[in-house]
């Protein structure tokens, strides 16, 4: 039984944030066009007026479930990471929980393939320009000029993107000790050396 079953079966009522929440565990697993409200209403165990007590549309779940999406990523990646000084330790920090962050990647990468859905691309612009500028002002914090730092963000951020898409193809994926070490030469790759000011 999933968490949210779990929490109608103890309470008999599912919050507006459940249903949300259960829209991006099907996107997840299906995509943003799984989204329906009698598909999810049977997954809850609930009727589809308990839907309507919350949301008037289809489209209204959505947009709140894409909120939760942009509010918790923004809290459990960049949250995590306030209280490393250090920027490149935090730059090592952020590569080592956005590598092994799974379901984040699924919601992610459905999302991508979502992009002229009029709610999924401008959430998706705002992620992508607020981890960019996140980057780039780190790699700024590690020493790098400006220009540079606004690439080595750039690069950081394709690599990231592109070995998502990678990743969900490959079969078999890559092994643990594999992953690790792919995951090392990244850190290595991008994250500058100590630069020392003359």
């Amino acid at each position: 039984m999933n968490n949210v079953a779990a929490k109608t079966e103890r309470n008999g009522r599912l919050s507006a944030e459940d249903w949300a929440q259960a829209a991006l565990d099907l996107i997840a697993e299906q995509g943003v066009a799984s989204v329906a409200v009698e598909p999810l209403a049977r997954r809850l165990g609930v009727t589809k007026g308990s839907f309507y007590w919350h949301f008037p549309s289809r489209d209204a779940l959505l947009s709140a479930a894409l909120e939760r999406w942009e509010a918790v990523e923004q809290e459990s990646v960049f949250g995590q990471l306030e209280a490393v000084s250090d920027p490149r330790q935090r730059l090592r920090a952020l590569i080592q929980l956005v590598a092994h962050e799974v379901k984040s990647h699924k919601i992610y990468s459905e999302l991508l393939k979502a992009l002229d859905h009029p709610a999924v691309g401008p959430v998706i612009g705002r992620v992508s320009q607020r981890r960019l500028d996140y980057l780039a002002a780190s790699f700024r914090q590690a020493g790098l000029g400006r220009t540079d730092s606004q690439h080595r963000g750039r690069l950081a951020y394709a690599a990231y993107v592109g070995f998502l898409q990678l990743s969900m193809q490959l079969h078999p994926r890559l092994a643990h000790d594999e992953f690790e070490a792919y995951v090392e030469h990244v850190m290595e790759t991008l994250i500058p050396p100590v630069i020392r000011n003359a």
